[in-house]
């Protein structure tokens, strides 16, 4: 367990956290945030403390990442952590949000449906030994959904004072690099996924 994979572990846990602050019926159990009037949008603490955890939390992506390569500590153990912590964060903050009416569903649905077509291409691309990198266009789409995710939490602050309506921009943003990316993983994989298999039938003769 080397720091790298520490800091991937963490991020669960952070995930976790923000599950658990998202999804629990506080107040049936007489427990209110409180809610504040910040210009013209009633906004309430527990949303504002969801996001600064998913900011800790996307910061601690790239560091794992970066402390990993720079110090080879990258082991199977932290590749397979890594991409279940991703996913425990990223996908559900995008459908609770979704269900609690913040973001549009069409969004959610489109990064979701992404992601796993992308993930069964690096799959198939494993089984045969080859390596699927990440390319430009699917780190700028993570980028945006990340600083979309944040803002949507925190309200849009603090451009909603000036109408604009900078997290759904952003998610819109992501939402086209993620079609972009995808496509981009397909074209550049193409060969992998229409490749035939050649299947040695072997006889025994008795």
């Amino acid at each position: 367990m080397n720091l790298a994979n520490k800091i991937t572990v963490t991020r669960i846990i952070l995930a976790i956290i923000l599950l658990v602050l998202l999804l629990v019926p506080w107040e049936a159990i007489n427990l209110n945030f409180p809610v504040y009037l910040v210009g013209n949008t009633m906004v309430s603490l527990k949303y504002i403390i969801a996001g600064i955890i998913f900011l800790v939390a996307s910061v601690s992506d790239f560091l794992d990442g970066y402390i990993a390569r720079k110090y080879n500590m990258v082991t199977n153990f932290g590749k397979l952590v890594d991409a279940i912590a991703d996913k425990m964060l990223v996908d559900s903050a995008l459908i609770i949000l979704s269900a609690q009416g913040f973001i549009a569903p069409i969004i959610t649905v489109i990064i979701i449906l992404r992601d796993i077509v992308v993930d069964a291409i690096k799959m198939l691309a494993a089984s045969k030994g080859k390596v699927v990198a990440a390319i430009k266009t699917g780190k700028v789409k993570t980028a945006f959904l990340m600083f979309g995710v944040i803002f949507t939490m925190c309200y849009n602050l603090p451009f909603e004072l000036f109408n604009l309506d900078i997290s759904n921009f952003l998610l819109v943003l992501a939402t086209i690099f993620s079609i972009i990316s995808g496509a981009e993983y397909y074209l550049m994989n193409k060969d992998i996924i229409f490749e035939r298999e050649e299947i040695s039938n072997s006889v025994e003769n008795k």
